[in-house]
């Protein structure tokens, strides 16, 4: 089972491994007088630079009723301003020779556009505009809504795996908003009004709510100067944030199943464990970071014993997501090899989570894991995009912007000991939710079609 957090737009991946190069461009920030944050990277390896806008409003934020609002929002984002007709934002930017987009996640929403650098001062023009001048109507609405129904449709209710992973976290989450799916419940979505997203616009996008980040081949101080003339036009407002809704302590393993249109059934485990938002020790942090990369992928420990060894899984693998702002989950998943009841994998899983506690990972295997983020990085600064991807990530849940820059300086101080002891303290049975997914013996489903996004990939 390949198990993704469900987002939607562009992937919300957490880019794991950037490392501090003797030579690197050093980050520059500024903050405007209406409270705008601005991070600036330089790179003049290609005359191209990305501009993010990052609004601090994402699924986490949303209350019961309106779920997805955030995503249905930035749909409307694209619906024209008072001075800009439905469309022609994107169109401008196909002129240009660029391309745009955005994303939704449970954490934030932003939206990006990679141009010449020749036409940075336009874009920023352009998405300035519609942080304060966006026109919302019935007649843009309605139809938008109905592309966001076929996409929860098409990303969802007809992908038996991102059905489960959303009931799972519903399972997993009782008090916290973390349980929202992103996209929204499809009750929800059916009874959106015009003035909820109005509301939520007016609640949160503003200035003093978003960071501009902007990497490529710039000048910091240029780019400063024309976020004063650009987005320092408008004012800060005040922004009200929701009460915290901390997760309730877990005080038993919780189960779920679902049976649907699915040729092999498959599981996922997960444990709540902090995030460098919310971990009182950033090194039990790093910890679970290098566990999860010990554990996951062709030459992981999972991989190697339950796929390649015993047969037992047809694949295998964990995930963490470190920059959470509300807490995390420490993932596993899995589907069996044909002819092994899923049972027989969850009863096998559940020793390999033992034996993590019981025997030292190896030098050679977190070796293994540190040769693959500096490798990561190397691939990382190939692209102005990723590189301002991990930065607004960080930024956008109160990190600092440096973040990843000392990623992987802090996962050398990782050691078989510490480990051990994230695993004992986290991976237990009573912190632990198991989602199962059965076949339902149905196999005639007909899919729903990618919906039209209008132009764009989303």
């Amino acid at each position: 089972m390949n198990l993704k957090l469900l987002t939607i737009g562009w992937m919300s991946w957490l880019v794991v491994g950037l490392v501090q190069a003797a030579e690197a461009p050093r980050l520059f920030e500024a903050q405007l007088d209406n409270g705008l944050q601005i991070v600036v990277k330089q790179d003049q390896r290609a005359p191209v630079v990305v501009h993010q806008m990052w609004y601090r409003v994402g699924a986490n934020y949303e209350p019961q009723g309106v779920t997805g609002v955030s995503h249905m929002l930035e749909h409307m984002m694209f619906k024209g301003t008072e001075t800009m007709e439905p469309g022609a934002f994107s169109r401008r930017v196909s002129q240009m020779g660029g391309r745009e987009n955005a994303f939704t996640s449970s954490n934030f929403t932003a939206y990006f556009q990679i141009v010449g650098k020749q036409h940075l001062a336009e874009v920023m023009q352009m998405e300035s505009d519609r942080m304060a001048n966006l026109k919302l109507s019935e007649a843009q609405f309605q139809p938008e809504r109905d592309v966001v129904i076929q996409e929860r449709l098409w990303a969802v209710e007809d992908r038996p795996s991102s059905k489960l992973f959303e009931q799972f976290k519903a399972t997993a989450f009782l008090s916290s908003p973390e349980r929202n799916p992103v996209i929204g419940w499809m009750a929800d979505i059916k009874n959106y009004q015009l003035a909820d997203l109005q509301d939520w616009y007016d609640r949160w996008y503003a200035p003093n709510n978003a960071t501009l980040v902007v990497v490529g081949d710039v000048d910091p101080h240029e780019v400063v100067e024309l976020a004063k003339q650009t987005y320092g036009q408008y004012p800060a407002r005040d922004i009200i944030q929701p009460r915290l809704q901390p997760e309730i302590q877990q005080q038993g393993m919780r189960r779920i199943e679902l049976k649907d249109a699915t040729p092999v059934p498959s599981i996922i485990l997960g444990f709540h464990v902090p995030s460098l938002v919310t971990a009182d020790s950033a090194d039990e942090v790093y910890a679970l970071s290098v566990l999860a990369s010990v554990l996951d992928g062709d030459s992981g420990r999972l991989t190697q014993e339950m796929v390649r060894e015993q047969q037992i899984a047809s694949s295998i693998g964990t995930f963490y997501r470190a920059n959470g702002r509300l807490g995390s989950q420490f993932f596993f998943s899995a589907q069996p090899q044909a002819g092994v009841d899923i049972e027989q994998l969850e009863a096998e899983l559940i020793k390999q989570i033992e034996r993590i506690k019981t025997e030292p990972m190896s030098q050679q295997a977190l070796n293994r894991v540190l040769a693959q983020a500096e490798a990561q990085y190397v691939y990382n600064q190939d692209s102005v995009q990723a590189q301002a991807m991990s930065i607004g990530m960080m930024v956008s849940v109160g990190l600092p912007a440096d973040t990843m820059e000392t990623w992987v300086d802090n996962l050398r101080q990782v050691t078989p000991a510490q480990l051990q002891a994230v695993a004992k303290k986290y991976l237990q049975t009573d912190n632990m939710t198991v989602g199962i997914l059965r076949p339902s013996g149905e196999t005639n489903r007909r899919p729903t079609a990618k919906p039209d996004f209008g132009g764009r990939s989303h």
